[in-house]
């Protein structure tokens, strides 16, 4: 195979060429490194760049394989991935986009990469994110803006752009992410691949801070949902270091993807709950609506009571910002970007009762959004209400005539979906008629801890609409 065709092949076909030795690990790792030399000076996606480590890596599986066969392959073996400068690895720089920590090597792997290496994961480096992954828009002061592929004017969205904009470059075959707010579909929606942000406790986090914390997850982020399903299988799955993780097994995001639709009912929500939407983003969605009808699904008009969720979402993320960088504002303040000195600040201003009445909140919105997918079986709204913006643009002043009051009001359409713990996917549904085209994604939000589920649904999506398979320009020139 071309090399080309090895970085965009799919992620378990390479997996099966490797077990067989078909192709060896040290070819895919290599065609790879060749794709990332000729198109991240572009992009600014893979900030860490480790090709010497990751061929010392094929070439010691191609030798165990050699030997052993398959016996010595896990499911990810010979696939190469960067993590996500948030990601603790062992030896590796791990700034977490901060010039605080610009040459900070951490002496552990997070529990994350512990296991993707387990699964037989090679490691070619790390992806871009914005400073403390705040905002969903992939810039900083230590490595500077990820481009968007399909119009490099454009951002690439956040805080995993570094890891989308790679994926849809074909530089890597799939990559981690982890969203809070939006920051797993707000990149797989701008950089038209997969961001699949899964039920609370799905994978589990270590070390972390507060490890019951139950608004940011860690998930796959890859240009088909059945490659989703495969990195996702190797990060999920109990560990006694996470008290707050799921209990059941990775395991079970192996298995097929394909069932019937048939008479299942969907909710369609244009809005979710009355938010402005940019009439492209709309015009795009609305053409798709056919194809969950074709798949046989009860396609209803409907919105979900997400009232309360805005402030949960913004006192219980302020409070969080208090704890992550408190001890650092009263020394390195300066070196802070001004978006999350005003995060650490709206923080300082909470009143305990205020916080208390936040975690009410988010449990009546939790109930309500149970209620409603308990009449719906899937519940599909818009990823983002804009398109991609221009890269040289912090964040969105307004959407649709409606300015925004902060960097986190224009994410509302994800982050109101964060505060219900429900699993969501966004998953490629069309180009925008700009000039050139941008990506729209759909998301789709599933029942809590149906997570294959709502891969299933974005898999007949994706399958009945093949629109993943549109490259960016960038990859292939």
């Amino acid at each position: 195979m071309a090399d080309l065709d090895l970085c965009f092949a799919g992620a378990g076909k390479l997996a099966r060429l490797i077990r067989t030795r078909k192709v060896s690990a040290t070819e895919v790792v290599r065609a790879f490194i060749a794709q990332i030399e000729r198109v991240n000076p572009r992009v600014n996606a893979i900030v860490t760049f480790l090709p010497e480590l990751a061929l010392r890596q094929a070439r010691a599986l191609d030798r165990r394989l050699a030997k052993q066969r398959t016996t010595a392959a896990g499911p990810l073996a010979g696939l190469p991935i960067a993590y996500k400068d948030l990601v603790a690895t062992k030896g590796i720089r791990t700034t977490f986009g901060s010039p605080i920590y610009r040459d900070h090597v951490p002496a552990e792997d997070a529990l994350l990469v512990e296991r993707l290496r387990a699964a037989g994961a090679i490691t070619l480096g790390k992806t871009n994110t914005p400073e403390f992954g705040a905002g969903s828009q992939t810039f900083n002061a230590v490595f500077g803006i990820t481009r968007n592929p399909y119009d490099l004017d454009k951002t690439c969205g956040g805080s995993s752009g570094g890891a989308a904009a790679a994926v849809a470059c074909g530089m890597l075959p799939f990559a981690d992410g982890s969203d809070l707010g939006a920051s797993l579909r707000n990149p797989g929606n701008f950089c038209n691949v997969v961001g699949f942000r899964p039920s609370t406790g799905r994978v589990p986090v270590h070390p972390s801070q507060n490890p019951w914390s139950s608004m940011a997850e860690q998930g796959p982020i890859a240009r088909t949902v059945a490659d989703a399903a495969l990195l996702l299988s190797a990060m999920a799955g109990p560990d006694a270091r996470a008290p707050a993780a799921y209990n059941e097994p990775g395991k079970v995001f192996a298995r097929p993807l394909a069932r019937s639709f048939r008479k299942v009912r969907v909710a369609w929500s244009r809005t979710l709950g009355g938010l402005p939407v940019e009439p492209r983003v709309t015009r795009v969605l609305e053409a798709q609506r056919k194809v969950l009808q074709t798949l046989g699904c009860v396609v209803e008009d409907a919105e979900p009571d997400l009232s309360g969720a805005d402030e949960a979402f913004h006192v219980l993320r302020a409070v969080a910002f208090v704890q992550k960088h408190h001890a650092l504002m009263k020394t390195r303040r300066a070196d802070f970007k001004a978006d999350v000195v005003w995060n650490y600040e709206e923080g300082l201003k909470l009143a305990p009762e205020r916080i208390a009445n936040a975690e009410t909140l988010r449990a009546q919105v939790f109930q309500r959004m149970r209620e409603f997918l308990g009449r719906y079986d899937f519940l599909l709204a818009p990823v983002n209400q804009v398109a991609p913006f221009p890269a040289s643009e912090i964040w969105p002043k307004e959407i649709d005539g409606v300015p925004m009051a902060n960097y986190l009001d224009w994410m509302k359409s994800c982050y109101r979906v964060t505060v219900s713990g429900h699993p969501a996917i966004s998953v490629p549904a069309g180009f925008t008629d700009d000039d050139p085209a941008l990506p729209v994604g759909i998301q789709i939000v599933g029942r809590y801890r149906d997570d294959f589920g709502v891969l299933q649904l974005a898999h007949a999506f994706e399958s009945a609409t093949e629109i993943w398979k549109r490259r960016p320009g960038v990859a292939s020139n």
